[in-house]
């Protein structure tokens, strides 16, 4: 599915804040987008006052500010700059990382953007780079597609010697990283009110359809399943894998879906995921990330399976669940809020060393809009 125009110019904007100028057709190799539709959007952009165009090249207000005053040379000089890494085409990132730019700047500390490609263990050189050029400190959400990512990450941050807080990433009691500052949301607090309001309206027999590719993920599916299986109401529930992430689910760590009767396996896509419906007499799903909950929104329809007249569906994420054409009732992360407060922590660390360290867990809030109903009392299947 392709990203939505707005979408793709909050990056933009996101991305020529953070680095000050950026190249047109750099733009366009990472949002794989033609350099006619970055062109376009920049121009947009430009039109809506937002940044400057220049020729082939889009500067920030704020790095065209930064240049007209006396300080801008002192600045670029010093290298003490705060390294900020963030997985490249991860809009949800990139409001942590625009949240996080703001505090930043209002701090006067410079901010050195990293976008890390999606190979396996890209952070490690991208801020062993950082560090070498002066970065003073370190925000960071590493990809960690897997389990056995995650863990391969934790000894080489643990050792780094500069201040660093991980963002939307928790990592597990116990581990290297146990003590390290991290902010990030409380994902199963968000799983549990997606749950809530399905239950709220009736349903008692609910899937969800998730990816496995990112701690998140793997969070939410944990979540879901201690969730369904403690509310009494539930019937019958299970978690699948979503099929537009079936390139990771050879590195999955976990079945590729559980529930209270057994496992069966093999990632779903929307097709798959309405004979479930059908099968098992689901009547509602929640579906993870937004772009897959769209598309499989869309197969469904193609399936003959209506949202949310046949099946309710709440997405988790809201970065483009409102624009479907069935607009998503979603789970709502504070994106923007945790790149903030891990910025503001980081700030404190910089400012005043030798404080505990801290883990702080901010709450999501539930969107609702129109892809979910009360279940109807003559209706016990799709």
């Amino acid at each position: 599915m392709r990203e939505p125009s707005e979408v793709r110019r909050r990056r933009i904007l996101a991305v020529v804040r953070s680095r000050g100028s950026v190249r047109v057709s750099d733009l366009a190799g990472e949002l794989a987008v033609s350099v006619v539709t970055a062109r376009r959007d920049v121009e947009e952009l430009a039109r809506a006052g937002q940044l400057r165009r220049g020729h082939g090249v889009a500067p920030s207000l704020e790095s065209v500010a930064q240049a007209q005053g006396p300080s801008a040379s002192s600045d670029a000089a010093d290298g003490a700059a705060v390294a900020l890494v963030v997985p490249e085409r991860h809009t949800y990132l990139y409001e942590t990382m625009h949240g996080a730019r703001t505090v930043l700047d209002a701090a006067g500390i410079r901010v050195a953007l990293h976008i890390t490609p999606q190979a396996t263990r890209a952070e490690r050189p991208l801020v062993e780079r950082a560090l070498a050029d002066g970065a003073r400190g370190l925000l960071i959400a590493p990809r960690w597609r897997t389990v056995a990512e995650e863990e391969a990450g934790h000894a080489w941050l643990a050792g780094l010697d500069v201040p660093t807080v991980l963002m939307e990433r928790r990592p597990r009691r116990g581990s290297a990283l146990h003590a390290m500052d991290s902010v990030c949301s409380d994902h199963w607090y968000g799983m549990h009110l997606a749950v809530d309001h399905l239950v709220s309206l009736g349903h008692r027999r609910i899937v969800l359809a998730a990816r496995d590719d990112s701690p998140t993920a793997r969070a939410l599916r944990s979540a879901f399943a201690g969730i369904a299986e403690d509310r009494e109401e539930i019937e019958d529930w299970a978690v699948v894998l979503s099929a537009s992430t079936s390139e990771a689910a050879g590195d999955a760590s976990g079945p590729a879906e559980r529930q209270g009767a057994g496992d069966r396996g093999g990632p779903v896509s929307g097709d798959g995921l309405a004979r479930l419906l059908r099968e098992r007499a689901f009547t509602a799903a929640v579906l993870h990330g937004d772009v897959d909950a769209l598309m499989l929104v869309q197969q469904l329809a193609d399936s003959g399976v209506r949202v949310p007249q046949d099946c309710s569906v709440v997405a988790y994420d809201d970065v483009v669940a409102a624009f479907g054409s069935t607009p998503l009732t979603a789970v709502a992360p504070p994106k923007a809020a945790v790149g903030r407060v891990a910025a503001e922590l980081l700030v404190q660390r910089l400012t005043r060393p030798g404080a505990p360290p801290q883990r702080a867990e901010l709450l999501p809030e539930l969107k609702i809009r129109g892809s979910a109903q009360g279940l109807r009392s003559d209706r016990s299947t799709v």
